[in-house]
């Protein structure tokens, strides 16, 4: 992906880096876009389970920490849409860690999915235009940013919700 477009990287392209058949390349991977999502789950989420994170902004740090570190390559990716694409799969595992950390604070809910999918696409798509900037901020002063907008806003919103009277 440094020197071709990932459209016009073929599995052909691949195996001949890789030194190793197509057939081998089929048998553990079903096409170009799992291999992306692999390298993912192999470099980021396998190392993240072995630590143990004291709340959920530690682990926000050291995810925008790792995209920042590989952001040629992450520019790119997320830059890819349709079937199997890393967009997607990441927005999949962002879901599941959403439905996890806020199913808590949106207990019993009926409208949990909507929350999930909004904040889902939210960071997904905050994610993908951070990284796609040539120039991008770096991961600590851009995951404060999320942070203090997550957290600032809805203190903002209850300041003015307590201070109008409104509920």
């Amino acid at each position: 992906m440094e020197t071709k477009p990932f459209s016009q990287i073929s599995v052909s392209d691949i195996c001949g880096k890789c030194e190793m058949n197509r057939k081998s390349f089929y048998y553990h991977f079903k096409d170009k876009y799992d291999l992306v999502n692999w390298i993912y789950r192999t470099e980021f989420i396998a190392a993240a389970r072995q630590k143990e994170y004291a709340d959920g902004w530690n682990l926000l740090e050291e995810l925008c920490g790792y995209f920042y570190e590989n952001r040629n390559f992450y520019r790119k990716t997320f830059s890819v849409e349709g079937q199997n694409s890393f967009s997607d799969y990441f927005r999949e595992i962002v879901s599941i860690v959403l439905t996890n950390e806020i199913g808590e604070i949106f207990e019993g809910e009926e409208s949990l999915d909507f929350y999930v999918d909004f904040y889902a696409d939210a960071f997904v798509c905050a994610i993908k235009r951070w990284l796609s900037k040539k120039d991008c901020i770096d991961a600590k002063e851009f995951s404060d940013r999320l942070k203090t907008c997550l957290i600032g806003t809805s203190n903002r919103i209850v300041e003015k919700y307590v201070q109008t009277g409104v509920k």
